[in-house]
């Protein structure tokens, strides 16, 4: 199962303080721990490591995604497609056309069942999104992107 799959994730959590891997991690095992059928994305870019999960292997179906910026500085929980999520309470940060996201800072207080609700909306939105279901996929751990060039 795709859970277990963290090799490369570990990997590139590595150069991030003890503390900010541990949030990354447990942020992870609640997306897993909702959709164990969905797929992670990695992206291992030279200026954020994220990971996401999709009902595709697809960047434009991710429904959440955890985004890390210089080690030791801000982490995202974020929406691809936050922009057309009900957000009743206005947590979510972002005034782009489409991604939202709530800073990461103490996970005592990380709204987990608001975040959850959102979740929830955001996977059937990226459902909606798949227009060829033959692109459906389940269960993996798929890495997309390594760059060269790291955070500093």
């Amino acid at each position: 199962m795709a859970k277990e799959d963290a090799l490369d994730l570990l990997r590139f959590l590595d150069q991030y303080p003890t503390e900010v891997q541990q949030k990354a991690l447990w942020l992870r095992d609640l997306v897993w721990d909702m959709y164990p059928t969905a797929n992670e994305l990695i992206y291992d870019n030279y200026n954020a490591l994220a990971f996401g999960w999709s009902p595709t292997d697809r960047q434009g179906h991710i429904f959440c995604s955890v985004a890390l910026y210089r080690p030791g500085k801000n982490m995202h929980f974020g929406f691809y497609w936050g922009s057309e999520l009900n957000d009743p309470e206005k947590i979510l940060l972002g005034n782009g056309k489409q991604y939202r996201y709530i800073l990461v800072n103490d996970l005592d207080d990380f709204p987990k069942e608001y975040i959850i609700k959102l979740v929830e909306e955001a996977y059937a939105n990226s459902l909606a999104k798949v227009k060829d279901q033959k692109q459906l996929t389940e269960g993996k751990t798929i890495t997309k992107m390594v760059s060269v060039k790291k955070r500093q």
